[in-house]
């Protein structure tokens, strides 16, 4: 079939733990969801594929991408010595996940118009589940966060290996099932798989 990108996930993580004034200890929160367009040319299905290879997001000098899902994640934590004991008392994130999809710099004939819709709105819903399980990895790390403690720690640095150590086991998690994701949605016969056999076909 010639050249076939690979959609997938990469990961963008920024962890920031910062000393700040008491809050809730698990407050409420909300990801930020960004659509970033890039450009590709083109009026047929074959046209617009290729471009897609040329255009597409790079992913890491293998090739490039349809469609790609980035995230940037800052958390604010406070960290309270109790007696010889530190404690995290609270963790709040602030997570941006942007999706980077194609987008026909021209317009479309009717007929292929029709076609890219199924096409790019199969392709944003395949990042969404990226973006999904990226969400899912920010509510557990909040969840083994919060509470967190370590015994002889008066100043916090025990607490903060351990919690390293448990976001480095959720981040592995992530990508894993990311990686789970693509390899069925890309194989013969999955669902990418097929959204891109009926854009070159143009069915």
């Amino acid at each position: 079939m010639g050249f076939f990108p690979k959609v997938g996930a990469r990961l963008c993580a920024v962890i920031a733990c910062l000393s700040v004034s008491p809050g809730v200890a698990q407050a409420d929160w909300q990801a930020t969801e960004v659509v970033q367009p890039y450009s590709i040319s083109g009026k047929t299905g074959p046209e617009l594929y290729a471009s897609i290879g040329e255009r597409g997001p790079s992913i890491g000098g293998k090739g490039r991408a349809i469609a790609l899902t980035n995230f940037k994640l800052t958390w604010t934590r406070k960290y309270e010595p109790q007696g010889h004991a530190c404690v995290l008392v609270s963790a709040k994130p602030k997570l941006t996940i942007t999706y980077i999809l194609p987008k026909p710099a021209q317009r479309l004939p009717p007929a292929m118009a029709e076609g890219w819709e199924t096409f790019i709105n199969g392709v944003h819903k395949h990042e969404l589940v990226h973006g999904d399980l990226i969400k899912d990895m920010v509510r557990k790390i909040e969840a083994v966060s919060v509470g967190l403690s370590a015994p002889g720690d008066p100043k916090c640095q025990k607490v903060r290996a351990n919690l390293t150590e448990r976001l480095g086991e959720l981040s592995r998690t992530q990508r894993q099932q990311s990686r789970d994701f693509d390899r069925a949605e890309l194989s013969n016969g999955g669902n990418i798989h097929q959204l891109v056999l009926a854009l070159i076909n143009g069915q």
